[in-house]
């Protein structure tokens, strides 16, 4: 009889998983997914034509096996033109009109490629731009002023003489790489803002894990570096992650990607149960037998069978699903994980205030930025998303500015309990009051709330280990993804825990240590020294 993989969750780490199932192996996956969505945060959500990217995700990788994966599924179109954004945006709008707001594009309808973007992403911060990451140019000097740079360069000296003797929170992690100057202009207030709670409670791990490559010395190479030189392809291997001059990106947002994958493993006989709210764990001594879901449209509970389980489900959820079999100290543990929610406020504008004032030509003079940090103390804002410059077909018409305003916060806090009429003027009103836009110009607006979209290295994190020994001991139970494992990956590094689970499957191996290794050994980081 063929082995089947319960797969929970449809996000890039279940779909990854499942995809190299039904290409690689006779083992079939079956994915449990809570939503109508395929991709997670990485799906593509569509307003009156508008394309939303949650969070942004850029689509690059040091990694070779997932480059070329993705490029297998959309391959690479290349970098539009500004006639060819003009020309191309009016097309798409002639060819076909996708309204599969919560579905995503539909893979017969559009075309399945990849553009390559320039990245750009700066700090707004005393209501000016300055470089990301931090560029000592001479914009930079003068927008701190002869005063801030003495401290910074003095308190970065100090660092690099006198070096902290323990690292134990991200404070002490910004302030070894960048000094306390720097760490408390640039870093403290967004990161804090971020994560709701000040950094000196926050573990190291977090900067080791999403800023791991990034220092005021390898910004200053690549500085002198890009002036001779210029990206000859996509890979940039020689480029720390947080400097690369390009990405890939599908066409219609990150969801075509994972609808096309989607489709891809139904195609060749995979299954996707949708609305499927998986509620406990099936288990006999060290072997998960079966999970049980609710259909969130019928209200019947259900009992699925496999030979393996995936899990990219919340940690707390897993756990809590498996019932009285949890010891003590694990359900401690798992009680106290946090987690942090995020908000996304859709505006729909006629123009910005705020001008291009770099050398980057833009359709309408546009600010080019991908992402803009809001370093701003006097707003909640966390980061701007200009989806004009991900893809031009994010948005309907060329003519209007279509952007994402970011907000991080608990699920029940004030902020995720305001209505969404109150909470999208207040948005609005935040912009207006740095004058990145007047408010006259908002033509429409929508707002998308996305609960666990990061777990939390405060809270029981540090007791982390009495979960991961728990579940270890479920021979065919791999925790993989971001939220599965209750990692802050990216998303090219939930997909290597999804194809290294697959690889030990096929080798027959059940230790997990090289899928927990993601991201965190050397031949996973995002550097070349990794």
């Amino acid at each position: 009889m063929p082995k089947t993989v319960i797969i929970i969750g449809a996000g890039p780490a279940g779909l990854t998983a499942a995809y190299e199932l039904v290409t690689k192996t006779d083992i079939q996956p079956i994915i449990l997914e809570k939503s109508t969505d395929m991709g997670g945060i990485s799906k593509t959500v569509v307003y009156k034509g508008n394309r939303m990217d949650i969070g942004g995700h850029r689509f690059f990788s040091k990694s070779d096996v997932v480059m070329q994966w993705w490029q297998h599924i959309l391959p690479i179109q290349g970098a539009a033109t500004k006639d060819e954004m003009q020309q191309d945006i009016y097309y798409q709008r002639k060819k076909t009109t996708v309204t599969l707001a919560s579905n995503g594009p539909d893979p017969e309808q559009t075309d399945r490629v990849m553009l390559i973007r320039k990245r750009l992403s700066r700090i707004f911060y005393l209501r000016k731009f300055f470089d990301y990451p931090i560029s000592l140019n001479t914009k930079t000097l003068a927008n701190l002023g002869i005063v801030r740079i003495v401290k910074i360069g003095y308190s970065y000296l100090k660092i690099r003489l006198f070096p902290l003797k323990e690292v134990n929170t991200l404070e002490e992690f910004f302030i070894s790489r960048f000094g306390t100057e720097l760490y408390q202009t640039f870093f403290k207030d967004y990161t804090e803002k971020v994560w709701g709670v000040p950094c000196n409670a926050i573990a190291a791990d977090w900067g080791a894990q999403r800023i791991k490559e990034l220092s005021v010395s390898k910004a200053i190479i690549h500085a002198i570096k890009s002036i001779v030189h210029k990206p000859s392809s996509i890979e940039q291997k020689d480029v720390s992650t947080s400097l690369i001059e390009q990405f890939m990106y599908p066409k219609l947002g990150p969801g075509q990607m994972w609808e096309t994958v989607a489709a891809i493993v139904q195609e060749k006989g995979g299954i996707i149960i949708k609305n499927a709210n998986v509620t406990s764990i099936q288990t006999e001594n060290s072997y998960v037998q079966s999970v049980t879901y609710t259909d969130a449209l019928s209200g019947t509970t259900k009992t699925v069978h496999g030979d393996y389980f995936f899990s990219t489900m919340p940690v707390k959820e897993l756990i809590a699903g498996f019932g009285n079999v949890v010891p003590a100290d694990v359900k401690a543990v798992s009680d106290g994980l946090q987690y942090r929610d995020f908000i996304t406020v859709g505006l729909l504008l006629n123009k910005l205030k705020i001008k291009n004032q770099t050398n980057i030509p833009t359709l309408n003079n546009l600010v080019p930025d991908n992402w803009i940090y809001i370093q701003e103390r006097d707003v909640k804002i966390g980061r701007l998303q200009i989806f004009n410059n991900w893809s031009p077909y994010m948005v309907a018409d060329n003519t209007k500015v279509w952007m994402g305003l970011e907000y991080f916060c608990n699920e029940g806090d004030a902020l995720w309990q305001m209505p969404d009429a109150d909470f999208i003027q207040f948005a609005i009103e935040e912009l207006h009051k740095i004058e990145i836009i007047d408010r006259n110009d908002v033509i429409d607006s929508t707002i998308i709330r996305m609960p666990k979209t990061y777990p939390a290295y405060f809270g029981t994190y540090h007791q982390f280990n009495t979960i991961r020994q728990f579940t270890d001991t479920f021979s065919n139970l791999f925790l993989i993804g971001r939220n599965g494992m209750h990692k802050y990956n990216n998303q090219d590094h939930s997909m290597l825990t999804a194809i290294t689970a697959v690889e030990n499957i096929k080798n027959g191996i059940t230790a997990k240590e090289n899928i927990w290794a993601i991201n965190t050994e050397e031949d996973y980081h995002e550097t070349n020294d990794k």
